[in-house]
């Protein structure tokens, strides 16, 4: 696999476990719950991504829609 912006072979790929204790806050609307499935970084208990160590860019199908937390 490689990057999707640079086509750098050095990928990066973290899972961690956070057990329904994840904070995420879009435009200033916060929520403790469960990690947030629809916005490329995981779901449920598990927080996982890829990232590129040559120019950083996260790794994944962009532009993502918009989330409940988004709306007014």
């Amino acid at each position: 696999m490689s990057c999707i912006r640079c086509k750098s072979e050095r990928l990066v790929h973290i899972a961690a476990k956070c057990s329904d204790c994840c904070h995420t806050e879009i435009n200033s609307k916060e929520l403790d719950d469960y990690v947030v499935s629809d916005i490329g970084i995981g779901g449920g208990d598990y927080v996982e991504l890829s990232y590129c160590l040559e120019c950083g860019q996260i790794q994944g199908t962009f532009p993502i829609e918009k989330h409940v937390l988004e709306e007014e």
